[in-house]
């Protein structure tokens, strides 16, 4: 009698091949990196980082738009935001037409030190990239794009069968 194969449900998952894990470790590998530049240099933490990123970008948006734009969770931004704001780097405005929204703004001081950030994250950018070719990071971007699709796809699909 051959050997019994055995149930893929009862096989061990093996992390260090599983995709979410992978995604997990590199993402926070990279935001390290950033981090540790960012807060030795500029005393930003990681959130504080991306609501400077989004409002440099944006110019104004509101604190909606920057949960939007950061996939953070609203606690994670209004904190970001707080301190920011407690930092002499932002300015919080509010919305003339939702008294419940902010709109953001970059102080003087915000503006510098985002001035100053962003070519710092486009030499670390350009550094992690040359690990690929021109044709890889095109792949990687289209497979990012992907799997960020899926993933809102899946999230959806939860969303409609929860309720």
């Amino acid at each position: 009698m051959p050997p019994k194969k055995p149930d893929a449900d009862a096989a061990p998952l093996i992390l260090q091949e599983f995709l979410p894990y992978r995604l997990s470790v590199v993402t926070e590998g990279v935001s390290s990196l950033f981090a540790t530049r960012y807060q030795e240099r500029f005393g930003l933490s990681i959130p504080e980082w991306r609501v400077v990123a989004v409002v440099g970008q944006q110019g104004t948006p509101t604190t909606q738009e920057v949960i939007e734009r950061t996939g953070m969770d609203r606690v994670r931004v209004s904190r970001a935001v707080i301190r920011l704001a407690d930092k002499g780097l932002l300015d919080r405005l509010a919305h003339p037409r939702d008294q419940r929204a902010q709109i953001l703004r970059l102080t003087r001081k915000g503006r510098d030190v985002y001035a100053k950030i962003v070519p710092l994250a486009r030499t670390l950018q350009a550094s992690l990239a040359s690990a690929l070719s021109e044709a890889e990071q095109r792949q990687l971007s289209t497979i990012l794009e992907k799997i960020g699709a899926r993933t809102q796809e899946l999230m959806a699909e939860g969303d409609d069968a929860s309720g």
